[in-house]
């Protein structure tokens, strides 16, 4: 009986689609869906197909991305060492990161492989596997797979189709990756709402647009002496996880970190522009505020025999609009806003140190705050005619420092 055939004028028409652009698919899990399926509709009976790229992220090895038959795709991380555990040193994914060849390992009949991942596979009812290297225009190898649950795994003819498909394939990935990294690089550092701006077009300096946000300004107590006292490994650490106390607490509220200023952090919070929304984002930025001291007072580092606790830091917050966009000389650029709302949340984080209190407030977002404040005083603030009002949270009022002006 005669090997069954893949229709090759099929194949030739999912090769055209992709050196095409597969522009019908601009997202990549609706590629990756419609890719499988035209190539089972050519007669190659895939079941499960993987796509594994490495990135350029601080938290993230590299992405996963799996397609099942009638399932969709699912997305997954690979983080930083886990190419050091057993579960990837075991898998045929080594083997075509490390050398660049192909895996192929039939999973019925007596030459079936008894590692823990084919064990799984066949578990799972696959038939047969094949790995494939993704070989990119700049020389690094990224990794695809390919299960069957056919009877009697693929045919020679099917893995002609896969194969013949690979290398347009592996452009359409490499833009696909190219894309990604660019956005989360631009996410990692510029933030999310600014890498998306950038992205799409907002990149001559002095492009700049204006924004009604609520303000985050803080920075770390006593971080001079502590930068004298400790080796400067220990304070980046010390940084690192101050600012881990901040950071997470901004973003699931609905913040965007937009620059880090040695021990300094600078947020801003959308706020429409008619401010129907403002009191419900100045709660959200108060709960972060909150969330935030609190990781802050419980945050400790270890300094040889000593540990070293009872970290504070002090953080204004203000309402107002701020000039947002690209700033800079020559063709280095920074995405950031400025303006007098800027510059009143900074010279107010200052009189939280003066009143030794961890979280104050102008009056225009304790106005939209729903809260009970303390009210502290009008303060002269340097650049500005009129004093400033300021607030605080009741409970920091045992905390005591000079008296507002008269």
């Amino acid at each position: 009986m005669s090997e069954p055939t893949v229709q090759t004028i099929s194949v030739n028409s999912v090769i055209d689609w992709l050196a095409d652009g597969a522009r019908s698919t601009p997202q990549v899990d609706l590629f990756m869906t419609e890719t499988c399926e035209r190539l089972v509709d050519c007669g190659i009976p895939l079941w499960r197909v993987g796509v594994f790229v490495r990135t350029l992220h601080p938290s993230m090895l590299g992405r996963n991305f799996v397609w099942r038959s009638g399932e969709g795709v699912s997305v997954g991380a690979i983080s930083h060492g886990d190419e050091r555990e057993d579960f990837f040193l075991t898998s045929p994914l080594a083997i075509v990161f490390e050398h660049g060849r192909e895996v192929r390992q039939r999973l019925i009949g007596t030459d079936a492989s008894n590692s823990p991942f084919f064990a799984e596979m066949r578990e799972q009812g696959a038939t047969d596997y094949l790995a494939y290297p993704l070989l990119m225009s700049d020389g690094t190898i990224h990794a695809c797979s390919w299960v069957t649950r056919d009877n009697g795994g693929f045919t020679g003819a099917q893995l002609d189709g896969i194969r013949a498909v690979m290398p347009s394939l592996t452009r359409m990935i490499e833009i696909f990756l190219l894309r990604r990294t660019a956005a989360g690089l631009l996410d990692n550092y510029v933030g999310a709402g600014a890498g998306a701006r950038i992205l799409a077009g907002q990149i001559r300096r002095g492009h700049t647009e204006t924004m009604n946000a609520a303000i985050w300004l803080s920075d770390l107590r006593g971080f001079t002496p502590l930068s004298d006292r400790l080796s400067p490994e220990a304070v980046v650490e010390i940084l690192n996880r101050y600012f881990d106390c901040q950071v997470p607490a901004i973003l699931d509220h609905g913040g965007e970190v937009l620059k880090f200023m040695g021990d300094g952090l600078l947020a801003v919070f959308p706020i429409a522009a008619d401010d129907s929304d403002a009191e419900a984002v100045c709660a959200r930025v108060l709960a972060a505020a909150r969330k935030s001291r609190e990781s802050v007072a419980a945050m400790t580092y270890a300094d040889g025999a000593d540990t070293l606790g009872s970290f504070r830091f002090g953080l204004a917050l203000h309402v107002g609009k701020v000039l947002y966009g690209n700033i800079g000389g020559g063709n280095r650029l920074d995405f950031t806003c400025i303006g007098p709302a800027v510059n009143l949340a900074a010279r107010i984080e200052k009189i939280a140190g003066r009143l030794n209190r961890t979280i104050v407030a102008s009056a225009e977002f304790a106005h939209h705050a729903g809260t009970d404040w303390a009210d502290l005083g009008h303060f002269s603030v340097a650049g500005f005619a009129a004093p400033e009002r300021v607030y605080g949270l009741p409970d920091e009022n045992t905390a005591h420092g000079p008296l507002a002006d008269k």
